[in-house]
């Protein structure tokens, strides 16, 4: 509790000073266990092969130092990034490593990849909360985004899963049906709900889309604004629906790992263009202290929208009022 009160403390001071400073660690990572993964989404650089950076999966050991650096402040990790995480063969292994160090658990998947023995040990490992892209209710929606991606798939799996919990009378993982709203599927999203209240899942969730090209308008922004991050000027150009200031919270709350074990600023440095540290080479408390990391730290608090990983973010932001 006294970290969580440090790190809020110097994020704020931070902003009022414009100087960062960092009198805590973080509480919560984002690791990534592979960046290979079976799909082709459209906005995916992982799924369509863009990547400039390996492709590869994490290595236990690796994992474990990372743990035994992290594990006094850190008490939520993610395990996901890019790339479909049940494509790592000894993925539940990271959780179970996890798990001892009584870290809390999540992650997100296609779910192509869960058959019923799967879903039992997804169960038995203590994962504690699993996100289900489910981006369409047909074949034809889903597929439209999800490209290469299978929707029966999908809910047998989710199916399975909710068995296997009943089987198992376990409260966990949390089961997250994630809905990204674009414009081919925006007209299913009632419909959603409804059948995750049906099937049993836990939660139900509207995601907005990030498209990286969407000044002139891009076939996957939806028409109703309400699940768009863009919004259409009277000329007909788009543009972000919100401000962001020169601050964020996440710079100083959490930290993102490749599978390589580089340390990126956030989720949104896909393909690790700003590298702050490697694991392999140093340790997370020297890389989260150096000066490379509080550089990043002070050129958010100064000018963030000249930061290209930024520029498309919504962290921490308004809804412009026009």
């Amino acid at each position: 509790m006294w970290n969580l009160v440090l790190l809020k403390l110097s994020y704020w001071f931070s902003r009022l000073t414009r100087k960062a400073n960092t009198w805590g660690k973080p509480f919560s990572l984002s690791i990534e266990p592979t960046t290979a993964c079976n799909l082709g989404c459209p906005e995916c650089p992982s799924g369509l092969k863009q990547f400039t950076r390996p492709t590869g999966k994490l290595n236990l050991d690796l994992h474990e130092k990372i743990l035994s650096q992290v594990s006094a402040s850190v008490f939520y990790i993610n395990y996901y990034f890019q790339g479909e995480p049940f494509l790592h063969p000894q993925f539940l292994d990271l959780i179970r490593q996890a798990k001892k160090h009584k870290i809390y658990t999540a992650t997100s998947t296609n779910a192509h990849f869960i058959d019923q023995k799967k879903a039992e040990e997804i169960i038995d490992s203590g994962l504690d909360r699993l996100i289900i892209s489910i981006d369409g209710l047909t074949q034809e929606t889903y597929e439209n985004y999800r490209v290469h991606g299978n929707l029966a798939k999908v809910i047998e799996a989710s199916k399975l899963l909710i068995e296997a919990k009943k089987a198992k009378a376990s409260a966990t993982p949390h089961l997250i049906f994630q809905f990204l709203a674009v414009k081919p599927n925006e007209h299913e999203i009632p419909a959603v709900f409804t059948l995750g209240t049906e099937m049993g899942i836990d939660e139900v969730r509207i995601k907005t889309a990030q498209v990286y090209d969407y000044e002139n308008g891009n076939p996957l922004i939806p028409e109703n604004e309400k699940y768009s991050r863009y919004k259409r000027q009277a000329d007909g150009t788009y543009k972000l629906k919100y401000a962001t200031g020169n601050h964020c919270w996440r710079m100083w709350s959490g930290s993102v790992l490749t599978w390589d074990g580089k340390v990126v600023p956030c989720c949104f440095d896909k393909d690790a263009q700003h590298v702050l540290g490697s694991l392999e080479t140093s340790n997370f408390k020297t890389i989260w202290k150096d000066k490379k990391y509080q550089h990043f730290r002070q050129a958010i608090l100064i000018g963030r929208n000249q930061i290209d990983i930024c520029q498309n973010c919504s962290e921490g932001a308004k809804v412009f009022q026009d």
